[in-house]
């Protein structure tokens, strides 16, 4: 039966960069008024049917979710979730009390908060919330309902308790009970994940295993809700029908897991630059430890470091110069000076030039001995060749 343009419906659709979403509510074909109410308020969303009869379930319906809309809480809490629909309950009940409504006005309540990839959900009543993954439909409120007590108790079957004479008889309802608590809980739901919320106009006239058909070939939110609401009035439209579809589009685990990535390539990174850091240290601190003689310029020169370079840097800076000069040593120790002669220490470096010094200065008091005793023979050999003539 198609949808669109009924008296009666009201259809909305949206969408953000993490869920897409979808609803419709129609008054059936036997009801004379709508008494469902739904909240598309993302991330947060609501349906409820209402009981009482006319201008009074939907009194109770419009109360719940305008309640719940606002006192729910911004992020995926099930328990302040959960407070929000008892704090309906309460405002149900003050209504009826003031004249609001119906004595005895009542509303079902189940509201899920999406939240990346979890799902927060509080419950009160028979309207339902489904979730499909990967082409199976699993229900995951349970109903407050006569019937359902038989469910599961084994007395009845899913299917019977569609059609039982009693199936309209709720066990918890918001508007009656101030002690009233909600049921809540949270899940985690991924990217593909659709969620159904639906009153029990869909539930009691169509099977799951064909609400699964229907959310597994709708290909939009949109759709679902329409082709599902079109099922329960095919099926004979008994009561008030309202069906809220949720997609996940990005559940944020794939954004989590680059932020994962980027902090741990970040800590790796930091672990080596600190490592490098350390290692730079310790070898600059070596560098720093160690002393060389070698060539600066045409003399000698004290250097602290090492005779290298890194990187086109000198590892060497030169602490103190001498008046040595190359020439004066051996070829030798000027090839070792070329290549860096190491000593232990500033005082070990200056000891060994004055070392040099000495040699130097020794070699050369010996070179002019030697000259003077070969000028001073020279003169005495010539004296000798004078007097024998």
């Amino acid at each position: 039966m198609a949808v669109e343009g009924r008296a009666g419906a009201d259809a909305v659709f949206g969408s953000n960069e993490f869920i897409s979403w979808g609803a419709r509510s129609d008054v059936g074909l036997v009801r004379g008024h709508n008494e469902d109410s739904f909240l598309l308020q993302a991330p947060l969303f609501v349906v409820s049917d209402g009981m009482g009869g006319h201008a009074a379930g939907e009194v109770a319906s419009s109360i719940a979710v305008e309640t719940v809309g606002r006192e729910a809480p911004a992020t995926a809490d099930d328990v302040l979730l959960g407070a929000a629909v008892e704090s309906a309950n309460r405002n149900v009940i003050e209504a009826a009390e003031q004249g609001i409504g119906k004595p005895g006005m009542g509303c079902t309540a189940t509201a899920v908060i999406i939240e990346k990839n979890l799902l927060a959900v509080a419950h009160v009543g028979d309207s339902r919330a489904y979730v499909l993954r990967e082409g199976t439909l699993v229900r995951i409120t349970h109903d407050h309902s006569y019937v359902e007590e038989l469910v599961d108790s084994g007395q009845i079957t899913a299917d019977e308790a569609r059609t039982h004479p009693s199936r309209s008889i709720i066990t918890r309802a918001l508007g009656s009970d101030p002690d009233m608590y909600a049921d809540h809980f949270s899940l985690e739901v991924n990217d593909g994940d659709r969620i159904i919320l639906c009153s029990d106009g869909l539930s009691s006239m169509v099977p799951d295993s064909e609400i699964e058909s229907l959310a597994v070939s709708s290909a939009t939110p949109k759709q679902a809700a329409d082709n599902l609401v079109a099922a329960a009035l095919t099926a004979g439209g008994a009561d008030n029908v309202t069906v809220v579809v949720v997609d996940i589009l990005n559940d944020g685990q794939a954004e989590e897991a680059r932020r994962r990535l980027f902090q741990g390539a970040a800590s790796i990174a930091c672990i080596i630059l600190a490592t490098l850091a350390v290692v730079a240290l310790v070898a600059l601190t070596f560098i720093r430890s160690e002393w060389y003689l070698g060539v600066n310029g045409t003399t000698v020169g004290l250097y602290r470091g090492m005779n290298a370079e890194f990187l086109g840097i000198p590892l060497g800076e030169l602490v103190s110069t001498s008046a040595v000069e190359l020439t004066d040593l051996p070829a030798a120790v000027r090839d070792q000076l070329e290549d860096g002669i190491r000593v232990e220490n500033e005082e070990a470096g200056r000891a060994v030039i004055d070392s040099y010094h000495q040699q130097i200065t020794a070699e050369k008091d010996r070179a002019a001995q030697t000259a003077e005793t070969a000028r001073s023979e020279t003169e005495a050999d010539g004296q000798d060749g004078g007097e024998q003539q």
